[in-house]
């Protein structure tokens, strides 16, 4: 484990047989803002392709009965699982086949329903180009994302997708770099056209997130009440049946509801402690006078996350959970007020 501070260290990115000079944008550090410009002004290029062939590449997707299998290798294949992957989530059904292993039986993955998406920069790989011949036979629509439009992928394909860059940012213009930003803008274009199209909604995009932060922010506010014991109880009730149902209900809070159960107060700790101070004796008086009156309630229909940003904007440790009748319902309080 490092202690102190480290030392400042002067890097400089010489080209080989360059003499040395004292540019400022030699040094690492203006390389790296110079590969974000050169990555950021490539992905800003691609908006002038979005023409004919992309409008075809998304009606062959929208058309699709069965799935889009992506398929590509290298830094190609690592794109493309991720773009199978954002399709999948996004209302596309997709999966990603390594061409390699397609040629060693994984071909009985992809039927005749299915649509390609196939992703190779120079349009020549030849894992991909001796399957052509097979996804032809099956009548399989392609769409490909190539640096090389008019290669031997380019020529087969359905609609292809230009995605070429005119430079990498490695030095020496070899490492996929920008062109694996543009595949990836590229193929999240596509993903997201469709889902607007199909109108894939947030509930919908819930559904296949049930797990993880992004599962808890698209569930609804009655997947994480509590109601099992509702902490809630009349305004006649005494402070002594209060504690009683406080401690029974593990929320640190009452709420008090009328004969129809809407919500009339709430109580929690601090109102008791605070309560307590003002009057020692006070268990034996009605809750009516120590609670809260018009607590902020919720809908138990509402968005988990809405419950997040109205705790986090009115610094509430709980809410009160309300049915369409305005009954009480439970209560949530499994967010931070921050």
């Amino acid at each position: 484990m490092l202690s102190g501070a480290l030392p400042m260290i002067n890097l400089r990115i010489v080209p080989a047989n360059t003499a040395t000079t004292v540019d400022p944008f030699e040094t690492v550090l203006g390389e790296a803002k110079m590969a974000f410009s050169a990555q950021a002004q490539a992905v800003s290029d691609l908006a002038t392709r979005v023409d004919e062939e992309f409008f075809r590449a998304l009606q062959l997707i929208l058309a699709c009965e069965g799935r889009v299998i992506v398929s590509g290798i290298g830094k190609s294949g690592l794109v493309g699982r991720k773009i199978a992957a954002t399709l999948a989530c996004s209302g596309t059904p997709a999966f990603f086949v390594h061409p390699a292993e397609a040629a060693h039986g994984d071909l009985g993955m992809i039927t005749k329903q299915d649509i390609l998406l196939l992703i190779s920069n120079s349009g020549e790989t030849g894992e991909i180009v001796r399957l052509l011949p097979f996804f032809q036979e099956l009548g399989l629509p392609i769409i490909a994302l190539l640096g090389r439009p008019d290669s031997s992928i380019g020529r087969c394909a359905d609609a292809a997708l230009n995605i070429a860059v005119s430079n990498e940012t490695c030095p020496h213009n070899l490492v996929p770099t920008t062109s694996a930003i543009t595949t990836l803008a590229m193929g999240d274009a596509l993903a997201m056209a469709a889902m607007r199209v199909r109108n894939f909604t947030a509930d919908d995009f819930g559904r296949f997130h049930p797990g993880g932060s992004l599962g808890n922010m698209n569930r609804r506010v009655r997947d994480v009440m509590q109601t099992r014991p509702l902490p809630a109880l009349p305004p006649s009730a005494s402070v002594s049946e209060m504690l009683a149902k406080m401690t029974a209900g593990r929320c640190g809070l009452v709420v008090v509801t009328n004969e129809s159960g809407a919500a009339l107060g709430i109580v929690t700790d601090g109102d008791l402690r605070r309560a307590l101070q003002r009057q020692p004796n006070l268990m034996q008086s009605q809750v009516s006078e120590i609670m809260t009156p018009n607590p902020v309630t919720i809908l138990e229909t509402a968005a988990a996350r809405e419950a997040e940003d109205r705790m986090r904007r009115l610094r509430l440790k709980a809410l009160v959970v309300v049915n369409a009748e305005n009954r009480v319902t439970g209560v949530v309080e499994i967010f931070s007020a921050g």
